[in-house]
């Protein structure tokens, strides 16, 4: 069976079943590997995408609950030459230690930023509790995220 999915502007079609985790399908065959394997049961947030805007766990959530939905990945929101401010923001601030949490963090950074465009610290903390991290860069995640928000502001 194959699934179409609207991934990052485009339609990709797969050969999978509607049953098939999101994740498996980004990360095998579409080869979109900023979404990681962290726990598989949607508890630490290194999966994290995009669904039309909201940040949702791909670990958990099956492609066939995907249709006429619109998904991001972290590849889909800047490139190397041109980095979305939060993608800037977290390499100015040394945001990443192991990067492994850094997906989920900067997908729902970028949910909570599409819906609260001048975020407090308190309001960064908490959209970001469920993800997960023990590097100990929580102080330099939240000073990008704000820092992110400021100058998505000034544009």
């Amino acid at each position: 069976m194959a699934v179409t999915l609207k991934i990052n502007g485009a339609s990709q079609t797969v050969p999978a079943e509607p049953d098939t985790p999101l994740l498996y399908v980004l990360r095998n065959d579409l080869e979109l590997n900023g979404a990681k394997f962290g726990c598989g049961l949607a508890q630490c947030g290194a999966c994290t995408v995009l669904v039309d805007g909201k940040a949702v766990r791909s670990c958990v959530t099956d492609i066939g609950s995907l249709a006429g939905a619109e998904i991001t990945t972290l590849e889909g929101l800047g490139t190397a030459d041109k980095p979305h401010a939060l993608q800037s923001a977290f390499i100015g601030e040394q945001a990443a230690q192991c990067g492994y949490c850094i997906n989920g963090m900067i997908m729902s950074a970028k949910a909570l930023l599409d819906r609260n465009p001048r975020p407090s610290e308190s309001d960064v903390r908490q959209a970001l509790a469920a993800n997960l991290c023990r590097c100990g860069t929580h102080n330099r995640i939240i000073r990008a995220v704000l820092r992110a928000a400021n100058e998505m502001g000034r544009t």
